[in-house]
């Protein structure tokens, strides 16, 4: 049950409906959108949705269902129904086209049947349309005109027609071209046809030169069009041909209309799947602009929705504004919500989104919101909001309200969907408080569900201390004054009349005269629930500022697992390649052995020769003698001061504190604690002669921002810029610049080929003209 009957034009569903009707290519479409009802089978829901959604994962795939614009059968109807009667010919064209477009949708529906499932549940029998389309191609060809071999009859009677116009064009431009001669034919005439014969066009004034016929003539009456006696013979024949051949066609099409009339069912069924194809291409474009998805859906009543976004102000301001979307949690132990807050502040908005996307599911329309969000089926929706004055029924806007209110307590059920929109406005509120708290109780023993809106406090306190009720508020902007349009449960909110009656300009000894007036226990609850608002929003905006630095410290997370990777992996080849050189040294050395005892043999030992021998094998020594390699010792005890770099680091900084075996160091703006035991000092490392060629220094206590690589060639200049750019990102620089002078530009271009790779560097561009110019390269990080 959908209470009341212009629930979708209140709710604007009626809107959607016309969107839905725009996009069909035919009228049989329309008229799926029109048939379109509030379903309250779940199966049936379910098995709608999910024709939606495949219909939606095939356009995001960059396909599109196989339908195009089509016939309209309907018209048909009586001809095929009446025995005797026929179609006429682009009839049976038009029946021809749609059924050759069924066999290829029907087609595609089964190709893409494992796929597509549900979509596949709509096809018919393979065969469905071959044999109509067989049958209707012998005839009518693909121009939609009958085929001069449709029958041997129409064959020998289009045959003697042409036959016949041949021979009486040959007279009358014969008889034309003598008058043209003799003058009596406007210049340029040629033979044309006035009421189904052949004429030829002459001056009035030698209408008699000729004889004949006179069978028209022109507006201005100075040209007469005559029918000469010579061709009156074969128009009288041609006359005779064109009635045999209206004869033979209309023969044709009744046995034609005859045969669809025989395979009436399949034609209907086959035009059938067209419309549902073309319906479900209108819903596929309604859920594309709407950004909708297809959510769980439970066979009860349930409503756990999120980011949902009413329609048609999503598609109102998609392309001017974001539209906050609502989260909307009711649950079987709290089934109802009771929504308040100041004015204009969008409660209006989201009980009409609720009740508008409640109403396109149950229709079998998907909607905007995220897919893990929860819906359910109700039996009934009723729906009380604007204004409800009836002058036929000599109501006011309040009665009528109370009369909506008695239906839904009688109507209503635990399979229920009330929505009401200022509950208990309209009349004294000291009265319509009382009267809205009783209808909620009501409703609440009944075991709807629902959502009302509401600006009593009587109401607050009620959903706040009831059972299967819960108190909800549209938050606002305190400072700005402003509405956020963010539904926020859990807590009532305020009306901030106050408030805005102090922004509108409203004198202090007003609204202190207002305080007494309202007084101190209302203010003070106004005031708490104001306070409640407040820390609610800032707890929102503390939330959402944790989340970015989560999300940072997630990126800096992967970019460490990247980098991390990538040193194993360099790791892994620099051990391949140094194993690969010593067998290659181990095969060579082993070789040299052999020619050395071989040498020693053949020589017999000969004192010279033996000396000459020993002599290669000690240069081979040398050569295969790994060097040894200076292992820096721990720094031992530190003092504050003391310059120490990590072990196998190059940055240099200052101890702070000592503490135990731990140490606090500087290294530039970052300060970190370090074991002792994995420091050295900073004169205890040799210097890296690389290092020792660039402007800047690791080993100072502080990060220089400007590298200097005049002069270096390629071998040199990547691995000191790629320090220096790591360096950079671990000092927290935002910018920084890198020296390499103007020459031929190949420096710079190297320089800026690196940079273009670094996910870390946002911008680069030349210094300005006064500091350097095209030969130092400023870049800005990310």
């Amino acid at each position: 049950m959908i209470f009341p009957v212009d629930f979708e034009k209140r709710l604007g569903f009626d809107q959607l409906r016309e969107r839905l009707a725009q996009a069909c290519l035919g009228e049989p479409g329309r008229r799926k959108v029109t048939d379109l009802v509030f379903q309250t089978h779940p199966p049936e829901i379910v098995r709608l949705l999910q024709l939606s959604h495949e219909a939606l994962q095939l356009h995001q795939n960059g396909q599109s269902l196989p339908v195009v614009a089509y016939a309209d059968p309907d018209p048909w109807r009586q001809a095929l129904e009446v025995e005797g009667s026929y179609l006429e010919l682009e009839d049976i064209a038009a029946a021809a086209d749609g059924l050759k477009l069924v066999v290829t949708a029907n087609a595609y529906l089964i190709r893409n049947a494992t796929k597509y499932p549900t979509l596949g549940q709509l096809s018919l029998p393979a065969q469905t349309g071959k044999k109509m389309i067989t049958r209707l191609r012998q005839v009518v060809g693909d121009d939609g005109k009958l085929k001069d071999n449709a029958t041997p009859e129409l064959s020998r009677v289009r045959k003697r027609l042409r036959e016949e116009e041949l021979r009486a064009r040959r007279v009358a431009d014969h008889i034309l071209r003598q008058a043209l001669e003799n003058g009596w034919a406007p210049e340029g005439a040629h033979p044309t046809i006035r009421d189904g014969r052949l004429v030829v066009p002459l001056l009035a004034e030698h209408k008699r030169k000729i004889k004949g016929y006179l069978v028209d003539q022109s507006a201005t009456g100075q040209t007469v069009f005559l029918e000469p006696a010579d061709v009156l013979e074969a128009n009288n024949d041609l006359r005779d041909l064109v009635l045999e051949e209206r004869k033979e066609i209309i023969r044709i099409l009744r046995d034609l209309t005859a045969f669809l009339r025989e395979n009436a069912g399949e034609l209907r069924d086959g035009f059938n799947l067209l419309a549902e194809l073309d319906f479900l291409r209108a819903k596929t474009h309604l859920a594309r602009d709407l950004e909708a998805t297809m959510p769980a859906v439970k066979a009860g009543p349930a409503l756990r929705w999120t980011q949902a976004r009413h329609p048609l102000l999503f598609l109102s301001f998609r392309k001017r504004r974001p539209l906050i979307p609502l989260d909307v949690d009711l649950t079987p132990s709290d089934r109802f919500l009771l929504v308040s807050g100041p004015n204009a502040g969008g409660k209006s908005v989201c009980l009409k989104t609720v009740g508008l996307i409640q109403y396109m599911v149950q229709c079998g329309l998907l909607v905007p919101m995220t897919p893990d969000s929860e819906v359910g089926i109700f039996e009934s929706i009723f729906l009380d909001i604007g204004d409800q004055q009836s002058i036929e029924s000599d109501l006011s806007t309040y009665s009528s309200h109370l009369k909506n209110m008695a239906t839904f307590i009688r109507d209503g059920s635990d399979r229920s969907l009330v929505l009401m929109d200022e509950l208990g406005s309209g009349t004294d509120p000291n009265f319509g408080g009382g009267i809205a708290q009783a209808i909620l109780e009501q409703l609440l023993q009944r075991g709807c569900w629902g959502l009302a809106t509401t600006h009593y406090y009587n109401l607050k306190v009620f959903a706040s201390h009831t059972p299967g009720i819960r108190n909800a508020s549209m938050q606002f902007d305190t400072e700005k004054l402003m509405p956020l349009f963010r539904l926020e449960i859990g807590q009532p909110g305020s009306s901030f009349a106050l408030e805005i009656a102090e922004k509108t300009g409203l004198s202090p000894e007003t609204l202190k005269a207002s305080e007494r007036i309202i007084g101190r226990e209302l203010i003070g609850l106004e005031t708490l629930m104001k306070q409640v608002a407040e820390e609610k929003v800032k707890l929102a905006d503390r939330e959402a500022q944790v989340a970015a630095k989560e999300t940072e410290m997630e990126s800096l997370r992967q970019r460490y697992e990247a980098l991390s990777e990538k040193l194993e992996t360099q790791k892994k080849e620099i051990l391949n390649r140094a194993k690969t050189e010593a067998a290659t040294l181990l095969q060579e050395t082993n070789r040299e052995i052999e020619k050395t005892i071989r040498h020693i043999r053949e020589n017999k030992a000969e004192r010279q020769e033996t000396r000459r021998v020993r002599e290669g094998l000690r240069s081979l020594e040398k050569k295969v003698k790994p060097q040894p390699v200076k292992t820096p010792k721990p720094a031992g005890p530190l003092k504050p001061g003391d310059k120490v770099r990590i072990i196998g680091g190059e940055v240099t900084g200052t101890v702070l504190s000592v503490k135990g075996t731990a140490a606090v160091v500087q290294f530039g703006d970052l300060r970190s604690s370090v074991k002792t035991d994995r420091l050295v000092r900073s004169d205890s490392l040799p210097a890296d002669p690389v290092r020792r060629s660039v402007s800047y220094a690791a080993s100072n206590t502080r990060f220089s921002p400007q590298l200097d690589v005049r002069g270096m060639r390629a071998e040199e200049l990547i691995p000191v810029l790629t320090r220096f750019m790591d360096d950079a990102v671990l000092f927290g620089m935002s910018e920084v610049s890198v020296l390499h002078g103007k020459g031929e530009g190949v420096l710079r271009q190297m320089v800026r080929d690196y940079l273009k790779r670094l996910k870390t560097v946002s911008d680069f561009r030349d210094e300005h003209a006064d500091r350097g110019g095209a030969g130092i390269t400023v870049v800005t990080m990310k």
